[in-house]
């Protein structure tokens, strides 16, 4: 009996999915170690929603490295308080602060990292940055 070759076996074997196989709209957060991804797809199949932190942390790196048009003067911006509509961009980072201090440490650290470097360019490139009061954040209603 002729031998099948084992690329043909292979092919006809159902092609195995992982139950929480998801499509991502956005690139994995580079930069980061495969443990540290690892710990927020776990989280975020927890508590969170499939894909929030890359979404949050693309829009978050899209403000830090965009045109300086994007940073707009916090005198004029003008948010609706809806996160999904995009006109505060301040909606992301408290998704990403939420999830560095849900994350265990030392993927905090490493992802952390990561959000400090996009904060001090946002910062560089803003005119102004107020604060209102120590309890709020130094993101919310400024960008």
């Amino acid at each position: 009996m002729p031998r099948r070759r084992p690329s043909a076996v292979r092919a006809e074997l159902p092609v195995a999915r992982s139950r929480y196989y998801f499509r991502y709209s956005y690139p994995p957060i580079n930069r980061l170690s495969g443990s540290c991804q690892a710990a927020v797809r776990r989280l975020e199949l927890a508590r969170f929603n499939p894909g929030d932190t890359a979404k949050a942390f693309w829009h978050w790196a899209a403000l830090a490295h965009g045109p300086l048009r994007q940073v707009a003067d916090p005198f004029s911006s003008a948010g609706c308080g809806i996160p999904e509509c995009g006109c505060d961009p301040g909606y992301a980072r408290d998704h990403l602060e939420e999830i560095l201090h849900a994350l265990p440490k030392k993927s905090a650290r490493e992802l952390r990292s990561r959000v400090r470097e996009l904060d001090h360019k946002i910062v560089r490139r803003s005119k102004i940055v107020r604060a209102d009061s120590p309890d709020t954040p130094w993101w919310r209603n400024q960008l």
